[in-house]
């Protein structure tokens, strides 16, 4: 019972989507706005610096907050911790205020990251800082795209899985950055299919 309260109560965080209620107060209605997503870097590029930061930080905080005081509390320990933690990512995923239809829950991971294992949450900003400026220098002076974006996102996410298990994270984290890379290969999911199917086109063109 305690799971299933505590589970309730963190998805029903993870649900509230600041980002977008920021963007209709800026006047900007994030689903018509570049690739739909109602997160905080859409957020940041329809309305400006200010409104994105805010984004960022409210969407950071509704992952961080919960998952905190739910580990603070002692009540829900091991697996069910894990289980429980990816409840704020699946309801930014599947907000039921956007009828289901959410954003892709990178500022919120960092926040559960943050909350669940620091280690954890620096080792996946120095990964994806990694591959974004391994990326910048691969492009030269291309510019980015979502689907090089995504591609890091999962990539970074894997990885951040590889460095858990080999530094021995404790099983329930290990298995939490597991479910939390299928997550973001779902919301990615539409990126990564444009990334596959354009280079399979690049190699039946050579």
């Amino acid at each position: 019972m305690t799971l299933l309260l505590w589970s309730a109560a963190l998805f029903l965080c993870g649900s509230l989507m600041f980002s977008y209620w920021l963007g209709l107060a800026a006047r900007s209605n994030l689903r018509e706005i570049g690739d739909g997503n109602p997160g905080a870097l859409n957020l940041w590029r329809a309305a400006g610096f200010g409104y994105g930061i805010a984004g960022i930080a409210l969407d950071f905080a509704k992952g961080f907050g919960p998952v905190a005081l739910m580990l603070a509390s002692g009540r829900v320990p091991g697996y069910a911790a894990a289980v429980a933690s990816l409840m704020p990512l699946l309801g930014h995923a599947f907000s039921p205020f956007l009828r289901g239809r959410g954003g892709k829950a990178i500022a919120t991971t960092f926040g559960v990251w943050c909350a669940l294992s620091f280690e954890g949450a620096l080792a996946y900003a120095v990964i994806l800082a990694a591959l974004l400026f391994g990326g910048r220098l691969a492009r030269a002076k291309k510019k980015a795209s979502a689907e090089a974006d995504a591609f890091q996102v999962v990539l970074g996410m894997l990885l951040l899985l590889v460095y858990a298990l080999a530094r021995a994270f404790p099983a329930p984290v290990a298995a939490f950055a597991l479910a939390n890379l299928l997550l973001l290969a779902f919301t990615h999911r539409r990126e990564l299919r444009r990334l596959t199917a354009r280079r399979r086109s690049n190699r039946i063109q050579r």
